[in-house]
């Protein structure tokens, strides 16, 4: 008979990929028909062709039993097949694995050969139970003659361990000996070991540290330097002493070796190790730092992401060492390997100070410039060519296809977050900063629009010598019509218009000719804009004219008239347009808006110049109408809009301000506002008690049934009837007293029935909760110490392209009058700008609301219902009735 050999079963499935399936079923049954036979030879075949079906994902663990009986071949070649086998498809979970522990028992006493496949085989399928079993023979098989069964053994030893943990402390002395053991692979096995699991438990392996430092110091096996400076990575945090120990060995392998995992390896335990602290480990230090940037400017890409990684754990020790690297970090930052980038940009935002931000963020917007400009230009002209105002035919710029979204926007974030950091702590020129802002949102490309948006407002509000610049800053922004047109393409940032318009409105005195920022704010485009967005501009508006026009109010010429109107009108007609808007919020401004205007344009219609002289004309009556000398000389709805927003100065708000704000005494938050309403008399609950007594009978020795109650209640017209057990104000104390007494009797006679079980469990002791006496805690030192405040840090700037004016930030921000120290409880909120006043008028006008049963208190949660269930009863019938809530929550 001739069968399939594995080269076999391979050609043919080269030879039916059309049909692999079909191909395969007939194999798997020819391989059931000959595993099954008594050859060996042929059943370790079979055993083999399934092994290689399930490389590709078939299952074979119908065959585990099969590949046990190989297992236990007494040939050496067939066994390996066997364990082959098992190794590939045995789990923690297979339950042939039972039989199993004796015939590994018997392998590991056999031939040398059958040892090596035999421990090969446990390091794999090794489960709790065949840990326990076979740890005493694989300890002792740690002394066998041959080096490369010691070797094996150690290293099956620590899969035996991390399955049964309690074999350590019997192998524990025997690893010890083996660190002095004369192969060095046993050595190198050895340590393996001991480095993997002290990274588990490091304490437990300090006493293995001479030992070690011994082997560090003289051998000269890379591979097992790379596992005892591991291991001394893991002891060093847990042992101080080692660190001043390990300086020397560790500089000089630093300095020599040529092998760069070793050296690597060196820097890294010097990082995690803690011996570059101190003045003595700065010249470590210095060398490491010098090494690693080698590594990032190597050619293999491994090195560079490693070097990366090991330099952002310098830096929060020795940032100046890390900063004379900068210019090659930031050639990292435009590698094609995007791990590569993103490593380096974690690097760049750790090692960003107050002195290297500005160059940092510089050349980081670079990248974000497209890469289809001339070389000629420079980020200047790069940034200008991208605000100017291009045609609509004239195509977008392109992005390097290397740069995609998902970088854009993580590129544009850390310049985000690098500057933002603890309140702005590293920005020294907030001129600059606002500029850098701008232009992020002209290059970014991606959905960052929102948070430009928060940190223009943020920094405008807390920085008040920044705020003539970002007024003048966003003038022009809003004068430029390209982001406006480009408001409907994806990443346009156009959120950043919404805080143009805000802060424009906000602080318009700074505005040196307000009434020409107006057209750009009423452009019939802006409607492409969010409803948010439209609303602001809506609200700039008004804030700008009524600003603009108390400056004219001031300094009034008759001829300003015809211009004021003009303005008037304008606004109006615009108005008018955006009432009819689909967006709620729009619509309200809009006519607010329209009915202010409407009342200034009467006022402008009705107003008559003053004559330039009191004195009465001797001519005759004059042709301009009389006027009470009282009256100004310009309008007075000039000075309409301009008190409404000018009352109250705008500040940030503090990190805990809404929480730190006391309830006002008397104030109940769990009382009703408004009380539910109470029901009428003829709807009031008739209760009828009708107590039905039961007569007491003897049946089986046992009482018969106690009394009952029939509880009758009629509600709105219907007839409703609950059973219910007797409740304790329907019981008189007769009938108490009879009940316990009859309850005494029952239980003492259960007491000595045999056949009963008593429970005899101590019962729980209800304690009388009011009469534990109250103690008054006064004058107790609150829980958390009040909030200090930060101390305001004067920053000075350093640019020449900027003003010289000293920026001063307000960090803290407003805390509301009267605000006491945060609970536990209270939950900070985000920091929001606010206008600091604090009314003290009452809400409304009118009345506060009076509700009957004001004198009972009520709280937000009713009483549960109780679900009632009927107790049976003897004699007439009884109705159901439903019950019903008096109180029910509204």
């Amino acid at each position: 008979m001739w069968e399939r050999t594995l080269q076999d079963l391979i050609r043919g499935l080269r030879a039916n990929k059309s049909d692999e399936a079909t191909f395969i079923a007939k194999a798997v049954d020819e391989i059931r028909q000959e595993i099954k036979g008594d050859d060996m030879e042929l059943k370790a075949a079979a055993v083999l062709k399934l092994t290689y079906l399930d490389m590709l994902g078939y299952d074979m663990s119908w065959a585990s039993f099969h590949v046990v009986e190989v297992m236990s071949s007494p040939r050496v070649h067939l066994k390996s097949v066997g364990y082959l086998a098992a190794v590939q498809s045995f789990e923690q979970d297979t339950d042939v694995l039972m039989l199993t522990t004796n015939l590994l028992k018997k392998d590991m006493g056999s031939a040398p050969a059958d040892v090596a496949v035999t421990l090969n085989g446990i390091s794999h399928i090794v489960t709790h139970d065949l840990a326990r079993d076979l740890s005493p023979e694989l300890i002792g098989m740690l002394n066998h003659s041959r080096p490369h069964i010691r070797k094996r053994a150690i290293l099956a030893l620590y899969k035996v361990i991390v399955k049964y943990p309690e074999a350590m402390s019997h192998a524990r002395a025997r690893l010890e000996e083996k660190l002095e053991d004369p192969d060095s692979a046993v050595v190198a096995a050895t340590v393996n070991i001991l480095c993997e699991l002290a990274r588990r438990n490091p304490q437990d392996y300090l006493s293995l540290a001479p030992q070690l430092f011994h082997l560090l110091t003289t051998s000269s096996n890379n591979w097992m330097l790379i596992k005892i400076v591991k291991l001394f990575g893991s002891l060093s945090p847990h042992e101080p002493r080692l660190v001043k120990k390990l300086q020397q060995p560790i500089t000089e392998l630093i300095s020599t070796t040529p092998a760069i995992s070793l050296l690597y390896e060196c820097v890294h335990t010097c990082i995690i190790g803690g011996m570059l602290h101190g003045s003595s480990g700065d010249s470590l230090a210095t060398m490491c730092v010098s090494k690693l940037a080698a590594f990032i400017q190597d050619a293999d890409q491994n090195l560079k992401y490693i070097a990366l990684l090991a330099m952002a754990k310098i830096v929060p020790t020795h940032p100046h060492l890390v900063a004379e690297y900068q210019d090659t970090i930031l050639a990292s930052v435009s590698d094609q390997d995007i791990s590569i980038r993103m490593r380096a940009l974690d690097l760049v935002s750790a090692m960003v100070d107050r002195s290297n931000l500005q160059s940092i963020v510089q050349q980081l917007l670079a990248h974000l410039v497209p890469q289809n400009s001339s070389p000629s230009q420079t980020a200047t002209q790069l940034l200008a060519q991208q605000t100017a105002p291009q045609r609509p035919s004239s195509p977008s710029p392109q992005i390097s296809s290397s740069q995609s979204p998902a970088y854009r926007l993580t590129l544009s974030q850390r310049i985000l977050n690098m500057c933002s950091q603890s309140t702005y702590e590293n920005v020294i020129n907030f001129e600059w900063y606002l500029s850098v802002l701008v232009d992020l949102a002209h290059i970014a490309k991606t959905d960052v629009g929102t948070q430009i948006r928060d940190q223009l407002v943020d920094v405008v509000g807390r920085v008040r010598a920044a705020r003539p610049y970002a007024v003048k800053l966003m003038h022009t922004l809003l004068s430029d019509g390209t982001m406006l047109r480009n408001a409907g393409e994806e990443g346009s940032c156009s959120e950043v218009l919404w805080a143009a318009a805000w802060i424009c409105g906000e602080y318009c005195q700074e505005l040196s000719e307000p009434q020409k920022l107006l057209p750009h704010l009423l452009q019939p485009d802006v409607t492409t804009l969010p409803p948010d967005t439209i609303a602001v501009y809506i609200s700039a508006t008004t804030k700008i004219f009524g600003y603009w026009a108390s400056e004219v109010a001031q300094k009034w010429d008759d001829d300003d008239l015809l211009e004021v109107k003009r303005v008037v009108e304008t606004i109006s007609a615009r108005m008018s347009e955006l009432v009819s808007s689909p967006h709620i919020e729009v619509q309200e401004r809009a006519a607010n808006t329209l009915q202010l205007f409407t009342f200034i344009s009467a006022d402008l219609d009705a107003y008559r110049p003053k004559p330039q002289s009191s004195t009465p004309s001797l001519a005759g009556p004059s042709s301009i109408d009389v006027v009470s000398p009282d009256d100004p000389r310009f309008p007075k709805s000039l000075y309409l809009i301009q008190p409404l927003y000018s009352e109250y100065e705008l500040n940030p708000v503090a990190l805990h301000a809404q929480a730190s704000v006391p309830v006002p005494e008397g104030l109940n938050l769990d009382a009703w506002i408004v009380q539910p309403p109470q029901e009428e008399s003829h709807h009031e609950e008739r209760k009828a008690k009708k107590i039905k007594k039961g007569k007491g009978k003897e049946l089986n020795g046992k009482k018969a049934k106690g009394k009952r109650r029939e509880i009758e209640q009629e509600e709105l017209g219907e007839d409703r009837i609950v059973l219910a057990p007797v409740e304790p104000e329907y019981q008189t104390a007769e009938e108490i007293a009879e009940r316990e007494r009859r309850k005494a009797e029952r239980l003492a006679q259960l007491r000595d029935d045999p056949y009963y079980i008593m429970d005899d469990r101590p019962q729980k002791i209800v304690e009388d909760i009011d009469s534990i006496p109250v103690v008054h805690l006064e004058n107790m030192p609150p829980l958390i110490p009040d909030i200090v405040d930060t101390r305001l840090e004067s920053l000075r700037t350093s640019s020449q392209n900027f003003s010289s004016e000293q920026f001063v930030i307000d960090r803290d921000g407003e805390m509301p009058q009267g605000a006491r120290p945060l609970t536990p409880s209270a939950v900070p909120l985000p920091q929001t700008p606010r206008r600091s006043v604090t009314p003290t008028i009452p809400l409304s006008s009118f009345p506060q609301y009076e509700a009957p049963g004001d004198e009972v208190t009520r709280t937000g949660t009713p009483e549960p219902i109780k679900v009632v269930r009927p107790k049976k009863g003897t004699g007439k019938k009884k109705r159901t009735q439903l019950s019903t809530v008096d109180n029910a929550p509204p």
